[in-house]
């Protein structure tokens, strides 16, 4: 059998989480998030990023080598493939992205449980890393592997926020986040422009999740950033982006260094 889903554990006991991003597929970049020893999980952003299938087993080979969980942001449009893929390299943890309605939340539900009455989904026994090489796990036991997988919403669309209740309501939500920058795009705006908009409807989709005993994630880029939000009840937190963490350094501390050179 695979290990414990971590992530599911500290939900169900009500724990808080930490997680962070990465975009690279080098296996050593989680074993350096791990090394740190202060992250429960990390969230490879697939939707950014190129990928194999054998990336996606040995970034979840790394993560269970610091007993980590291990999570996937994927597309919208072919979000059936790919979560059944990662799935079945090991990832612990779906993020699903853009989806608008209550119907297109379930059938991608649907998508990553069971072939079985009692799920009704569309995910057969695939003989990959998910049911730990033991090929005598039996049917029902992978169908409560799948059941264990942590579900995350992304809510990023006025559509979703106007059906956020309903969303919320669906059994096999576990989280949702918001997403500021496709919320604007999807309301016709440039998100510097609308501010507290944006602070309104993620502080709004954030009081209705909880509301419905869902949890919410909020990514943030500095411990202090996270003090708003546990004050609002929010005890799930993604730290920082391995691309923006580079590019925030390449263009301060490289600047720095352009214009010592320049005195040459």
């Amino acid at each position: 059998m695979m290990n414990e889903n971590r992530m599911r554990t500290l939900l169900k006991n009500d724990k808080p989480t930490m997680g962070t991003r990465i975009v690279s597929t080098w296996p050593i970049m989680v074993e350096a998030v791990g090394a740190s020893h202060n992250f429960d999980y990390i969230e490879f952003v697939a939707e950014y990023a190129p990928f194999t299938d054998a990336d996606l087993e040995n970034l979840v080979r790394a993560a269970e080598l610091h007993a980590m969980s291990s999570m996937i942001k994927i597309d919208f449009q072919n979000r059936f493939y790919v979560a059944q893929r990662a799935l079945a390299a090991g990832f612990q943890a779906i993020m699903f992205t853009d989806h608008k309605t209550a119907d297109e939340v379930r059938a991608s539900l649907n998508a990553i449980r069971a072939d079985t009455p009692q799920d009704g989904g569309r995910f057969g026994k695939p003989s990959r890393r998910l049911i730990g090489f033991q090929m005598n796990i039996s049917q029902l036991d992978y169908a409560e592997l799948l059941r264990n997988t942590v579900v995350c919403m992304m809510i990023e669309k006025q559509q979703a926020m106007e059906n956020l209740d309903e969303i919320c309501s669906i059994d096999g939500v576990d989280m949702v986040q918001f997403g500021p920058s496709d919320y604007a795009m999807n309301n016709g705006w440039n998100a510097k422009e609308h501010t507290q908009e944006i602070q309104d409807a993620e502080k709004r989709m954030i009081e209705i999740a909880l509301k419905r005993g869902v949890h919410v994630r909020c990514e943030i880029n500095s411990a202090q950033e996270a003090v708003p939000y546990m004050k609002l009840g929010v005890k799930h937190f993604c730290l920082g982006d391995e691309l923006r963490n580079n590019m925030i350094y390449w263009n301060t501390v490289g600047k720095e260094l352009k214009k010592e050179v320049e005195r040459l």
